[in-house]
């Protein structure tokens, strides 16, 4: 979950760029919990697409995409995100030989057709203003699978309301456009391929789809 007080970054546009909250490296004992089950999940995922080549849509501060880099040794991983100043400065700490960094935003990739074998999108769909375009671009960049992950509506804004989160707000994450059931978003996701794999570590949904 978001924590209470997340720092939230907004670019020139007025596009909210993201909560800068280091929910990988939480010392909270609950969001250790939640944590701890979605980083299990996301590796199984990620072993089973075991990816050749790696493009990671929406980076945010490149904690995965620094893994996920040095995980795969010599193979390409690019990340991009907005142009945020903290996200850079993250960056400049995360570094691998085949590891780099684009500024851009993820509606209209500058990449060719299957020039990656991956394409991931964790905790990045919630945020972008068409997501359904976002998705085909990813498709189209990507020749193997898609690994993405989204809140699981309308558990995610119901645990912020019992909390006591964004009360105004309904519950809703600042900077969270859109939002998806588990269904809704393997309706989503299934219009590219076949979904082979549809997990939900609380409270999430993360899919792996093969690409058709």
């Amino acid at each position: 979950m978001t924590p209470p007080n997340p720092v939230v970054t907004v670019d020139d546009e007025g596009t909210v760029t993201g909560n800068t909250y280091d929910k990988y490296g939480s010392t909270n004992p609950v969001v250790r919990r939640l944590m701890s089950a979605f980083e299990r999940t996301l590796d199984e995922l990620f072993e089973q697409a075991d990816p050749q080549s790696l493009l990671d849509v929406g980076c945010g501060e490149a904690v995965l995409t620094h893994k996920w880099a040095q995980r795969l040794g010599d193979r390409r991983v690019v990340g991009i995100d907005l142009d945020d100043p903290l996200l850079h400065a993250e960056w400049e700490g995360r570094q691998a030989p085949n590891l780099s960094y684009r500024v851009m935003k993820a509606e209209n990739l500058p990449f060719a057709d299957g020039e990656f074998d991956v394409a991931t999108a964790i905790e990045v769909l919630e945020h972008v203003p068409d997501p359904t375009h976002t998705v085909a671009e990813m498709a189209r960049v990507a020749s193997g699978h898609l690994l993405v992950s989204v809140p699981r509506e309308p558990l995610w804004r119901g645990l912020n309301m019992a909390r006591g989160a964004y009360v105004k707000q309904l519950g809703n994450t600042p900077g969270h456009l859109n939002h998806w059931s588990k269904r809704s978003f393997v309706k989503l996701l299934s219009r590219h391929g076949d979904v082979v794999e549809a997990r939900s570590p609380f409270p999430w949904t993360m899919l792996l789809v093969r690409l058709g």
